[in-house]
């Protein structure tokens, strides 16, 4: 399904982040860009929920790139560096992960591009550690990582149901709903980044860390047509598929599908998109 209607020139860029070197309990989100795209070609390109089409979407896949394995920094040098050669033809990157970390890369980017930039994080998890057992770059610690490149103030979380006690504090600051957090990023250029396990683990078994008590998958679609189409999207990443935790299959046709509908949704908000000049 991508690769049928995906076009070779597009304003939205696909590219993956297969990396997983943090990954704390159980691996295997490396494989994750790969089978959502294998996932894709059991869906229709047509969507029932926002009547629409993908075929009438403009958007590219440039596939994967090739990231080394153990320690992130070069990884996230490359993540850096394809986001910014993305943006560079005028484009919106849209990434596919992979742990959570890779968001980092995009957003060293990004922050270049547009000093005011706002981050809704839609996650069951927190990420808001200085350090994960002594290590300051982990999918455990990339909001804070994130939030030491632009602010904490231009940060919003939905969907926190499993933090630890120091998180609470930044938890409780950050918190928001769907509408409430629309309402914040106002007109700045806004980046929306996507961990699946905000669903809950008996709709989206396959990944890393699960935790009970998530979104359907109806709830998060919603969510995040609300956020596409009235914040300036200037970037979005759907991350920690773990296709191997899930031999059914069923969590990559998940991602797939919500990976589709926010293509979809991208490209009917015009007015959002034309909102913002892609540097």
């Amino acid at each position: 399904m991508l690769y049928i209607a995906a076009r070779p020139e597009g304003k939205i860029c696909l590219f993956g982040a297969p990396f997983d070197s943090t990954t704390s309990y159980r691996p295997g989100s490396r494989f994750g860009p790969a089978a959502l795209r294998e996932a894709s070609y059991s869906l229709e390109t047509y969507s029932p929920i926002l009547d629409g089409d993908l075929t009438d979407v403009s958007f590219m896949d440039l596939g994967d790139i090739e990231l080394p394995f153990g320690d992130p920094v070069p990884g996230l040098s490359l993540i850096r560096s394809q986001t910014q050669a993305i943006l560079d033809a005028g484009r919106i990157p849209f990434l596919l992960g992979g742990e959570h970390l890779v968001t980092l890369g995009v957003i060293q980017a990004l922050a270049g591009a547009y000093p005011d930039l706002k981050i809704i994080h839609l996650d069951a998890h927190a990420d808001l550690r200085q350090d994960y057992l002594g290590q300051s770059l982990s999918h455990a610690t990339v909001m804070r990582r994130i939030a030491d490149v632009i602010g904490l103030e231009n940060i919003r979380q939905i969907g926190i149901r499993s933090l630890d006690k120091q998180e609470r504090e930044l938890v409780h600051m950050l918190k928001s709903t769907a509408y409430d957090a629309i309402m914040w990023a106002g007109a700045c250029p806004c980046y929306i980044t996507c961990d699946l396990d905000i669903l809950d683990p008996s709709i989206f078994p396959g990944t890393g860390t699960p935790e009970p008590g998530g979104m359907s998958f109806l709830e998060l679609v919603q969510t995040l047509v609300a956020l596409l189409s009235q914040v300036a999207c200037v970037g979005l990443d759907i991350v920690e598929l773990a296709p191997n935790q899930d031999l059914s299959g069923v969590s990559a046709v998940v991602a797939a599908k919500a990976v589709r509908e926010c293509l979809i949704a991208m490209g009917q908000a015009k007015s959002a998109l034309a909102r913002i000049s892609v540097k």
